[in-house]
């Protein structure tokens, strides 16, 4: 008998190749066409959520090579696992049925500079939200096992997938059901590549 691949397994394959064509100089660019256009102007089913950072050289359908209505993407500086990017995951599991959550950093952050930088004593203040934002990662700087970016940026992904499942009950019964799994992966800005660094979930 045939094994079935589980949706979550192919989702991640599906964007894994993409990346490969990306890094390769071949992308296809598929779904941004106006007959794609219209076929979604009455709703959308993406393949995966995406939360990412909002630095202008991580655009996930570029890096991924997909179209309109295939993934459904939620951007902040150092992709935070905030309020309004746990509720936008949990819209996208409970309503758009996505199989497969993607938290997704990236080397040379610089949200996860700023956290660095404001560990320091003699660090000028920040901006009040700016500051609230970055205390996010701030204890990732504690965590790591060295100060450099890279290793607080690893800390940092894996404290923010533990804080969505820590948050949001939805996601974490989606996980524990099989219906849903997460993976933590890291951008790298000069190589193009996406490596997957870990997964929680039956395909984990």
């Amino acid at each position: 008998m045939a094994s079935v691949t589980r949706p979550a397994t192919e989702a991640w394959q599906r964007l894994a190749h993409g990346n490969d064509r990306f890094i390769a100089g071949l992308p296809e660019h598929p779904h941004q066409d106006a007959g794609r256009r219209a076929e979604l102007a009455e709703g959308q089913r993406p393949v995966a959520t995406l939360l990412g950072c909002s630095d202008s050289r991580v655009a996930a359908e570029v890096l991924f090579d997909q179209g309109l209505g295939d993934l459904f993407v939620i951007r902040n500086a150092g992709q935070v696992a905030s309020p309004s990017a746990l509720a936008s995951i949990e819209y996208a599991v409970a309503v758009l049925g996505v199989p497969l959550v993607v938290v997704l950093a990236h080397d040379r952050c610089g949200a996860v500079q700023a956290a660095i930088d404001a560990e320091q004593p003699s660090a000028p203040p920040l901006p009040p939200l700016i500051a609230a934002h970055i205390d996010h990662i701030r204890p990732a700087v504690r965590a790591a096992a060295d100060p450099g970016s890279r290793a607080v940026g690893e800390a940092h992904l894996e404290a923010t997938v533990a804080s969505l499942l820590a948050q949001s009950e939805l996601l974490a019964a989606a996980v524990a059901d099989g219906s849903v799994d997460v993976v933590g992966a890291n951008y790298r800005l000069a190589e193009g590549r996406v490596e997957r660094r870990f997964a929680v979930g039956e395909g984990a």
